[in-house]
């Protein structure tokens, strides 16, 4: 773990966060979890899957 990580927490410990800002945290993690959660139970979506034009070279 980074130091600055390090940093940050042992500020976030000293001087929590606002309550309402917790919520907001809580609720950013739990989309971004939902989000993977659907992502991995359906696959994503063909009609957001970008198709190649053929014009540019393949890099591998």
């Amino acid at each position: 773990m980074p130091v600055h990580w390090l940093l940050r927490l042992a500020h976030w410990v000293r001087h929590p966060p606002s309550p309402g800002r917790m919520k907001l945290i809580l609720a950013v993690i739990a989309a971004c979890i939902l989000l993977g959660a659907i992502e991995w139970l359906w696959g994503w979506p063909e009609a957001l899957t970008v198709e190649r034009t053929g014009r540019l070279p393949v890099l591998r």
